[in-house]
């Protein structure tokens, strides 16, 4: 039913009605969902977060790229969501975790499922067959912990030791988002903010020279807060697409 501002009371709940519901917490939200494809189902390597390769594999493939709205500008990349669609004959009660890999959405979608994940949301995989000739399909969200383990550090393969640092994070749990990162300088004793250059993807031009530590700033609701590691999280003469695991847990 359309809202009118004739029906409310005050002008503040009508404005309350109007807001776009936001998927943070334990409460579900009513969307639409649909799938792409690939050679075996899972992540591209395409995806808008800038996860490259690993894209494919987050999450054993099930992936999905977010709207808009849920990608917000890349903050929403690693994010976790459990997606269930609604056809009580075809879909089961647990439906799927994805983690967003990609930004892109179709008409009412508010997410584009790897076909693997599409697939997860039926009863029975016997039953998943049934669910891709719908293309679309009615279905609830709510935001979700992926429960990874140890964040990790990837080094994009565009950096140069020399002049150029650019890393992207991963294994985040999926329910908090990442806003920042800063680099410390043990030469400077200063710390020093990373940009956030596309998706999930932050750099740093002219990087300090050593051992490095990181600072990263979550969100989680409403609430942000800094965490950081204890040890050297990218070891000096850092050589591009390694990978280094933190002592970092995002709750």
């Amino acid at each position: 039913m359309a809202i009118s501002f004739n029906n409310c009371s005050t002008f503040m709940i009508c404005i309350i009605l109007l807001l776009p519901a936001f998927s943070f917490g334990t409460e579900n939200y009513y969307s639409k969902a649909t799938f792409y494809k690939t050679s075996d189902g899972k992540g591209t390597p395409t995806g808008a977060c800038g996860y490259g390769e690993h894209g494919r594999y987050v999450n054993d493939g099930l992936v999905t790229a977010a709207s808009w709205k849920l990608y917000k500008n890349g903050v929403g990349c690693g994010a976790c969501y459990q997606v269930r669609c609604k056809d009580e004959a075809l879909c089961s009660n647990e439906g799927v975790k994805v983690v967003v890999t990609d930004s892109g959405e179709g008409p009412g979608t508010d997410f584009i499922l790897s076909s693997d994940a599409f697939a997860k949301m039926a009863k029975h995989p016997k039953l998943a067959h049934m669910l891709f000739p719908k293309g679309v399909v009615d279905v609830d969200y709510k935001r979700v912990s992926c429960k990874y383990g140890n964040l990790k550090i990837k080094i994009n393969e565009h950096s140069n030791y020399h002049g150029y640092l650019a890393i992207f994070l991963f294994n985040n749990g999926g329910y908090a988002d990442i806003i920042a990162i800063e680099i410390y300088d043990v030469n400077s004793y200063k710390w020093i903010p990373m940009r956030r250059s596309y998706g999930a993807v932050f750099d740093l031009a002219n990087p300090p020279k050593g051992d490095l530590k990181l600072k990263i700033q979550i969100k989680e609701g409403e609430k942000t807060k800094w965490i950081h590691s204890d040890k050297t999280v990218i070891p000096d003469y850092w050589k591009p697409g390694s990978i280094y695991e933190t002592d970092i847990q995002i709750p």
